[in-house]
């Protein structure tokens, strides 16, 4: 199972990044959902893992270890592209907007990288701020 994968390629990083561009960043929804996010690279990493290591079986959430809110997150893209996080996006707004994607930021899970860590693997972002300042 796969948290929200950060890519500028697609995906929800490229809409939430968007309103900080203008200035206009800030919570998505009410900003209270868990956002458990992977960086893509190490997603990429943790099925190349999954595919060599024998022992991996079952469910695993591929995830980074630290999962935070969107507020929290929408703090640190702030503070990585140097912008103000106030300006938050009405949930109706985001619907309206991105439809069937709109889910995709506004229902949070918060998730757990335990299983995963206990097989062995570690994720090279570990903390969100390091993973955007990679891709932003």
């Amino acid at each position: 199972r796969l948290g929200i994968v950060l890519s500028m390629e697609g995906g929800a990083l490229p809409i939430t990044v968007l309103p900080y561009r203008f200035f206009a960043g800030g919570p998505l929804g009410n900003g209270r959902q868990w956002w458990s996010w992977v960086h893509i690279d190490d997603a990429v990493a943790a099925l190349r893992f999954f595919i060599e290591n024998e022992a991996a079986n079952g469910a695993y959430n591929v995830v980074a270890p630290n999962p935070l809110t969107n507020k929290a997150f929408g703090k640190v893209i702030g503070k990585v592209l140097k912008r103000p996080s106030l300006i938050p996006v009405p949930a109706f707004a985001l619907k309206l907007v991105l439809g069937e994607l709109a889910a995709i930021v506004l229902d949070g899970r918060k998730v757990s990288a335990q299983k995963l860590q206990a097989l062995g693997f570690t994720c090279q972002y570990q903390e969100v701020e390091t993973a955007l300042h990679d891709l932003l």
